[in-house]
């Protein structure tokens, strides 16, 4: 039977005592290095380095700040190299503290980018043109009866991010099942669409570690939000994608945030269970009132903090994620919907 153990214990250590954990080596030529967040109770993503003869593959990058650029320099530098041995940079996905700074690798050393084709199709409407991503959410938002004074401020919610990320279209394309350019090590891509619809982990059978990305972090659940650039079910994509992991039971999982663990099929079940859970108290709560909007839904679930005291992005992706538990119901026959804004949610 799996069970979940915490294995990165100077990571829980420093998470625990809100400090940044050490530069770690956690393999013979493989390096754990955290690089910060600003302004987030993240705090850090953890960047691995991969050692080779012929150079340095990363594994994600951080947000393109100065002090993040620094941390990731130091890091390389902890495990005896530089910025200019990196060769490739394999990002599990496009968000903004995993890809910021992959463009600046890239033109600091040569570095090659891979992606996910499906979060590369993103970048240009994610990171550049941005006024056609920003209309949609804000009709999404009124599709969920956010009121009128609100939904510009969460329409706009996210757009700072954008200078924390240095533009680069991906040189590869990285699909499901690909054997990844990292000499002396037997990666391999694995799909696990969910919290982006190109998320990517990453397994190595014959050293049996498994990255994870975000898709399973050992103490919190990933955002799962339904919008507009996600794939039509994401929720149900992310719980196909846990199941379909669960099967990589390897020695070590190394996650993009907080700790390294063991028992990866437990975190996964864990993972499964509590969206399960959420769906529950949903038709609760429809049960209770029917013909309620996603917002409303949304300030009476039980967050992890009171909902009015979240910032707008929070609350953004908080109803997001009330979306995406919404149109898992209806896929499932479970709920139906009327109207478009705001759509009213019913009982079936």
């Amino acid at each position: 039977m799996s069970h979940f153990e915490i294995t990165g214990h100077a990571q829980k250590s420093a998470w625990d005592a809100n400090e940044i954990p050490p530069v770690e080596e956690v393999r013979p030529g493989l390096w754990s290095i955290p690089v910060p967040i600003p302004n987030n109770p993240l705090r850090y993503v953890l960047v691995y380095a991969f050692e080779s003869n012929s150079g340095i593959t990363l594994v994600d990058a951080g947000w393109d700040t100065d002090e993040a650029w620094g941390a990731l320099n130091a890091g390389i530098a902890t495990a005896g190299g530089s910025m200019t041995d990196v060769t490739g940079v394999i990002v599990t996905h496009i968000h903004p503290d995993h890809y910021g700074l992959a463009g600046r690798i890239r033109d600091t050393s040569g570095a090659w980018i891979g992606l996910h084709p499906a979060d590369a199709s993103l970048l240009h409407e994610r990171y550049e043109d941005t006024d056609d991503l920003v209309s949609r959410m804000g009709n999404l938002l009124a599709m969920s009866g956010v009121p009128e004074d609100v939904n510009p401020d969460l329409a706009t919610a996210s757009m700072q991010v954008k200078s924390l990320v240095h533009m680069a279209l991906p040189d590869r394309s990285i699909e499901d099942g690909d054997a990844l350019d990292v000499p002396g090590w037997n990666l391999n891509a694995i799909w696990t669409p969910g919290h982006s619809p190109g998320h990517l982990c990453l397994v190595d059978p014959d050293a049996r570690l498994l990255l994870s990305g975000d898709h399973v972090l050992p103490r919190i659940s990933p955002n799962i939000s339904f919008h507009s650039q996600q794939f039509p079910n994401p929720l149900g994509d992310y719980l196909d994608s846990l199941a379909k992991i669960g099967f990589y039971e390897m020695d070590e999982v190394l996650p993009g945030h907080e700790y390294r663990f063991r028992g990866l099929k437990a975190r996964a079940d864990e993972l499964i269970a509590h969206h399960e859970e959420r769906l529950v108290e949903i038709e609760q709560l429809l049960a209770q009132d029917d013909r309620r909007t996603a917002w409303d839904l949304t300030q009476e679930l039980k967050w992890s903090r009171p909902f009015n005291s979240m910032e707008h992005f929070m609350q953004r992706m908080a109803n997001g994620e009330t979306l995406a538990h919404l149109v898992l119901l209806e896929f499932r026959g479970r709920v139906s919907r009327d109207g478009n804004a705001p759509a009213l949610f019913s009982l079936k």
